[in-house]
């Protein structure tokens, strides 16, 4: 889907035209949702967040000052989103090489310009990943906290355009399998 203006969409096909159908359909509700002032800033800041992962870091940091133990926690939150960053970004994303929705970006959002593919997201995959071994430490009942925060970094990629729908999906699905395969050695820091 392209608007007025625009080159045409890049990355259609590479899934098929049930992902297409879906990525499109999604992108017609989230320009409805683009219309809001509120949720353009509450995406805008959560997509800048998720940059390098800075909000799971600043999170980690916040909890690392709490205590000693905590602090090891902060430490190898870090060091995981550090691998799941390079797994992510440097193998996942390499076999797919998928175009993102705009060549060009979006003008109504002010984004850093992403030099990896587009499938799967980064920032939704981190953002699972983290949320993932977050509730690991902290119990089942912190899960809406975390996987809460995590579906705002991961939709706010779709919000400004620099990712399609799927692609959030998709980074989600690799940032849980990624922070389930991680579950034994975080259940050592508890």
């Amino acid at each position: 889907m392209s608007f007025v203006g625009e080159e045409p969409t890049p990355g259609v096909g590479l899934f098929g035209p049930s992902v297409d159908a879906f990525d499109q359909r999604a992108e017609q509700l989230l320009e409805i949702i683009r219309s809001s002032k509120v949720a353009g800033r509450v995406f805008l800041a959560a997509s800048h967040l998720g940059d390098f992962s800075v909000v799971w870091h600043l999170i980690a940091v916040a909890r690392g000052t709490t205590s000693n133990k905590r602090a090891a926690q902060a430490f190898a939150l870090s060091a995981l989103l550090g691998a799941e960053s390079l797994i992510v970004n440097q193998g996942v994303k390499r076999i797919f090489k998928r175009e993102r929705p705009t060549t060009s970006g979006d003008d109504r959002f002010a984004v850093r310009t992403p030099s990896t593919s587009s499938f799967p997201s980064g920032h939704a995959s981190a953002a699972i990943f983290a949320a993932t071994v977050l509730t690991t430490l902290d119990g089942k009942k912190s899960a809406p906290l975390w996987f809460g925060l995590a579906a705002v970094v991961g939709t706010s990629r779709a919000f400004v355009r620099i990712h399609h729908a799927s692609d959030v999906i998709g980074g989600a699905l690799v940032g849980l399998v990624l922070g389930l395969a991680v579950r034994p050695i975080v259940k050592l820091l508890r």
